[in-house]
């Protein structure tokens, strides 16, 4: 098949592909019946499927995505400016969780989900480290507070300014200010190599906490952890990701022990026009 195939009945000849597609690999000649590829668009393009999504009538199939398996846009489930707004103003960060664990399949749904996040390039180099047990996620925050002892001693002033002493005395009091005793810890990572990785992961990331309110769940982000991570041979032994990938973010989820009732104010926005 060719990158892409156009039926002639359908299409109204109106250049909304050509105009959509990011690398400019559609083109409509005055002398075409419909739209045709340029020659270095099999090699060039990214797959990313606007072609077949802008397409009001359906008439464009790509060799890897046709109109039938991309479900309709549904306009009775968009949400308004103010839906939206009330949505995002109530995702809180959850520090305090129920100690049920949610199962696989739920946050399999939500993961899922996150992968429509977008990624530079179409590149999707996305990959999820789910720790399930509590125990597991408690190990490894122990190893994050061994690593906060390390930066207390060869680099005093990082660990004043993120105030580790008092996570250590936390800790040490049998707390758990590192992953709130949250049941369960995702990591998003990523091959060191794809420079899309780092960004393309915290999008995700922001994603998933987004979508994880819609099932009744609470996120936080671990930022203690993804810095340990990123330089604690111990903590990296143990999430022993793939060769020459790293963790890009972590995010503690589980079910909130609170319900939040109020919107609380932000700094006002700072805006500048040009």
């Amino acid at each position: 098949m060719k990158l892409f195939e156009i039926d002639a009945e359908k299409c109204q000849r109106d250049g909304i592909c050509v105009a959509e597609c990011p690398l400019r690999l559609i083109e409509l000649k005055p002398e075409d019946t419909v739209p045709a590829a340029i020659s270095e668009a099999d090699e060039l393009c990214i797959r990313c499927g606007h072609c077949v999504a802008v397409c009001p009538t359906g008439a464009l199939s790509h060799k890897n995505l046709s109109p039938e398996a991309c479900p309709p846009v549904r306009k009775e489930l968009a949400l308004g400016p103010e839906q939206t707004k009330h949505f995002l103003r109530s995702r809180r960060s959850i520090r305090t969780y129920k100690k049920a664990p949610v199962d696989m399949e739920t946050i399999k749904r939500v993961i899922d989900i996150a992968r429509f996040a977008p990624s530079g390039h179409n590149s999707q180099p996305v990959r999820w480290l789910v720790v399930q047990e509590s125990k597991d996620v408690l190990q490894m925050a122990g190893m994050v507070i061994d690593w906060m002892r390390y930066v207390i001693k060869a680099h005093p002033a990082m660990a004043q300014t993120l105030r580790m002493d008092r996570a250590i005395t936390a800790w040490e009091a049998g707390k758990d200010p590192i992953c709130r005793s949250a049941p369960h810890l995702v990591v998003a990572y990523g091959d060191k190599a794809n420079m899309m990785a780092p960004t393309a992961c915290v999008i995700a990331l922001t994603y998933l906490e987004l979508a994880a309110q819609a099932f009744g769940l609470g996120t936080c982000w671990a930022g203690y952890f993804n810095a340990a991570a990123s330089s604690w041979p111990p903590l990296q032994s143990t999430l022993s990701l793939p060769e020459n990938h790293a963790g890009y973010g972590a995010m503690m989820m589980g079910y909130p022990k609170f319900a939040y009732h109020r919107l609380p104010e932000r700094k006002e926005v700072d805006i500048s026009w040009r």
